[in-house]
């Protein structure tokens, strides 16, 4: 299976990205050219990390019966202080409300998707060491 990607240049330093078609504008900031018209590359690939590993923890919880009543997924990534910057550490926050959810089944379904089913973990993981924290609220 592949995806493809397209990204047209919009002016200055603001691209229109087509995803599966939908329109993504990405824009660099004001200081170095850019119109602040949409995000950064890089955070849009810890966008792209939450996203996929929320989708996994979500059904992976759908499957042991486990309902929360919130959900939401932050993740923090440390660039480098030379170029080429990228994310060396990354934390993913992982926070839940909800009645008697069991802290064993939310931690074997962010380790499922983690280790096993997240391909934006395994391919973020050979440059970066991902570490999680789960928070039931």
């Amino acid at each position: 299976m592949n995806n493809k990607v397209d990204v047209t240049w919009t002016g200055d330093m603001s691209f229109e990205a087509d995803v599966n078609g939908f329109k993504i504008v990405i824009d660099a900031d004001e200081k170095v050219g850019g119109q602040n018209k949409g995000p950064r590359p890089k955070p849009l690939t810890l966008a792209s990390l939450g996203g996929c590993t929320a989708m996994d923890v979500v059904s992976i919880l759908k499957k042991m019966r486990v309902e929360p009543t919130w959900f939401n997924v932050e993740v923090d990534g440390e660039l480098t202080e030379e170029h080429p910057k990228y994310y060396h550490k990354i934390l993913v926050t992982y926070t839940f409300k909800g009645e008697n959810l069991d802290m064993e089944k939310l931690e074997k379904a962010v380790s499922l998707s983690q280790e096993r089913y997240c391909g934006v973990s395994e391919l973020l993981r050979k440059g970066a060491e991902i570490t999680n924290k789960i928070i039931i609220l």
